[in-house]
């Protein structure tokens, strides 16, 4: 069993690599939700109104889904279509189930 390698599915790359212009999107876009968090964080910290905290958190959460529609988007793109260029329509299924989850 030593030999054995773990591997989970939040280990796997991409093949093909995102764009330079989408990576800083993303990241400019993930840096302006962490400081929101770290402004909610603040806010409840400092027991803040309660009604002002969920507006707070209602729009990190808009950003988040819009982080999250983006590299849904990028990878129906690249990783969904090199699959079924490569003949692995199974990949469908992941993408459906993908989609459920994330629609939740």
């Amino acid at each position: 069993m030593a030999d054995e390698t773990k591997t989970c599915a939040c280990e796997r790359h991409k093949n093909t690599p995102r764009s330079q212009d989408l990576q800083a999107d993303l990241q400019k876009r993930l840096n302006r939700v962490i400081g929101q968090l770290n402004g909610i964080k603040s806010m409840l910290d400092d027991n803040r109104y309660c009604g002002d905290v969920l507006i707070q958190l209602s729009a990190a959460d808009s950003a988040i889904k819009g982080i999250e529609r983006i590299v849904l988007q990028n990878h129906l793109e690249t990783c969904m279509v090199e699959e079924i260029q490569a003949g692995n329509t199974e990949i469908i299924d992941e993408a459906m189930d993908l989609i459920k989850r994330i629609s939740r």
